[in-house]
């Protein structure tokens, strides 16, 4: 199952950007056995502000895939849960899953109306720079777990 983080805004060399590049690595190394990945982050921006426009240029790289939107509305999951949830998506025969964390004002509600689930990583609100690398982390977590690692067993 290919998974894309999908996000509005490029960030360049900042070091939330490594971190999270560092994290969809691993999460494709970890998860190949498992047939969780590749894991990509794929950066677009629109020529002007607002979340219309930004859902335009977001809306092409939807079609065909499972979307998860990254929403403060959105459910909440341990770590567990959410490798259960990526799990179950894969075993039911999902090829792609889309997972969109938008720009500064979030997601257009169009976006969030195709969405197939939300998912939020708390009350908190977190910089869309790290939520990418928190995103990112907890993929390539979900595939050690799922991988059986010592650190996650009961």
């Amino acid at each position: 199952m290919k998974i894309t983080i999908l996000t509005v805004g490029k960030l360049g060399r900042m070091v939330e950007a490594q971190l999270a590049l560092d994290y969809a690595s691993r999460a494709t190394a970890s998860g190949r056995a498992l047939a969780l990945g590749p894991v990509e982050i794929l950066e677009v921006e629109a020529r002007k502000p607002g979340k219309a426009v930004e859902a335009e240029v977001l809306r092409p790289h939807l079609e065909g895939a499972y979307v998860v939107a990254c929403d403060e509305h959105g459910k909440v999951h341990t770590s567990r849960a959410f490798a259960g949830r990526l799990e179950r998506l894969r075993d039911d025969g999902q090829r792609r899953i889309v997972f969109l964390i938008g720009g500064a004002d979030g997601l257009d509600p169009s976006i969030l109306a195709q969405a197939n689930e939300l998912l939020a990583f708390g009350p908190q609100t977190w910089p869309h720079a790290l939520a990418r690398a928190m995103l990112a982390e907890q993929i390539y977590r979900a595939a050690t777990i799922l991988a059986g690692s010592p650190y996650h067993r009961d």
